[in-house]
């Protein structure tokens, strides 16, 4: 049993956890630090327990926000961040570098910001083409010798890249975006996941914002907002998309749930080693999020959900062809 699970179990933590990123980057405008810090505590009194966060996040940011909400609250939580994936401060782009001395110094640097001597999970954001995985792993595998960090993750990587990363260091968890119409881990990761003992935590579980129905086709998105440059939320794509959307509400309906919470009890299902982790900026949509823990989904209704939303009949790629140069993980044909 990977460190990871250990600690998602002496934490007492829901299988949900939260995805903070959302607080400080991505979707438009930032949340001021006291709106931010008490969602946060919000979070925490509702049962929250995993909390992820990365450097890239804000420009350092949202590392700094959970320093400040949740430092003494350290010993009854699991905190992941990530590495090897940050902002540029003079040019204000995003620069991959998964070099040993890279990985290290931004480790030591997020641990001053989350006010913490160790990370529960610490994954390398992005591979970095130009240096071998397994040197990248095995950097943070030194950082668990170290006591800095207490299990070794990956993102946004192929099953055969977590084969070989897992042959140099134990990988704990992959994130992954996954979702009822992202399917792409169901390609060989989550299989592979399965197989090594690696947790596949799901990111973006609720489509972006998309299955919860907070997306319409008149929906105009700030500036800043990363949805603004993905093919499927765009124009024709996202007006195909929505209609996609009547059946899976229309299940929710007779489940008494709402859309948010049919998500993520269908992510769930997908294995118990898939841990979802939502992101908003809402402490009601929080705790919405968090009672779908209560939703079991029968068999019948998994396999109706499961023929939802193929991926050939979603519009649109997830990422624009910048941000997919920057990914790993396999893609349908």
């Amino acid at each position: 049993m990977s460190g990871f699970y250990e600690r998602l179990k002496e934490v007492d933590s829901p299988r949900i956890g939260l995805g903070c990123m959302n607080l400080s980057h991505g979707y438009g405008h930032i949340v001021p630090e006291d709106a931010g810090i008490r969602a946060l505590n919000d979070a925490f009194e509702m049962g929250y327990r995993h909390f992820d966060t990365a450097t890239l996040y804000g420009g350092t940011a949202n590392e700094r926000l959970l320093g400040k909400a949740l430092a003494s609250k350290r010993q009854a939580l699991l905190l992941a961040s990530k590495c090897g994936m940050a902002m540029d401060p003079e040019s204000g782009k995003r620069v991959i570098d998964g070099r040993p001395e890279t990985l290290k110094r931004q480790c030591e640097e997020s641990l001053t910001r989350l006010k913490t001597d160790h990370l529960d999970l610490y994954y390398l954001h992005r591979m970095d083409r130009q240096v071998p995985i397994q040197e990248s792993v095995g950097a943070l595998g030194r950082l668990v010798e170290e006591g800095k960090v207490r299990a070794v993750g990956l993102s946004e990587i192929s099953a055969d890249t977590l084969r070989q990363a897992h042959a140099e260091y134990p990988i704990a968890a992959v994130q992954s975006e996954y979702s009822l119409w992202t399917r792409n881990p169901e390609i060989a990761l989550s299989q592979a996941c399965q197989a090594l003992g690696t947790a596949l935590v799901a990111f973006s579980p609720l489509g972006r914002g998309f299955l919860s129905g907070a997306i319409h086709a008149a929906t105009a998105f700030a500036e800043g907002d990363m949805r603004a440059g993905m093919p499927r939320f765009q124009s024709e794509n996202l007006r195909h998309n929505l209609t996609l959307l009547a059946q899976f509400r229309s299940v929710a309906q007779r489940l008494e749930i709402t859309p948010a919470q049919l998500a993520l009890a269908w992510v769930k299902a997908q294995g118990s080693h898939v841990i979802p982790i939502p992101g908003t900026r809402s402490a009601a949509h929080m705790r919405e999020n968090l009672q779908a823990e209560q939703v079991v989904l029968s068999a019948p209704d998994v396999a109706l959900l499961n023929d939802m939303m193929r991926p050939h009949e979603v519009a649109g790629a997830r990422y624009n062809e910048a941000q997919q140069a920057d990914i790993d993980t396999e893609e349908f044909v």
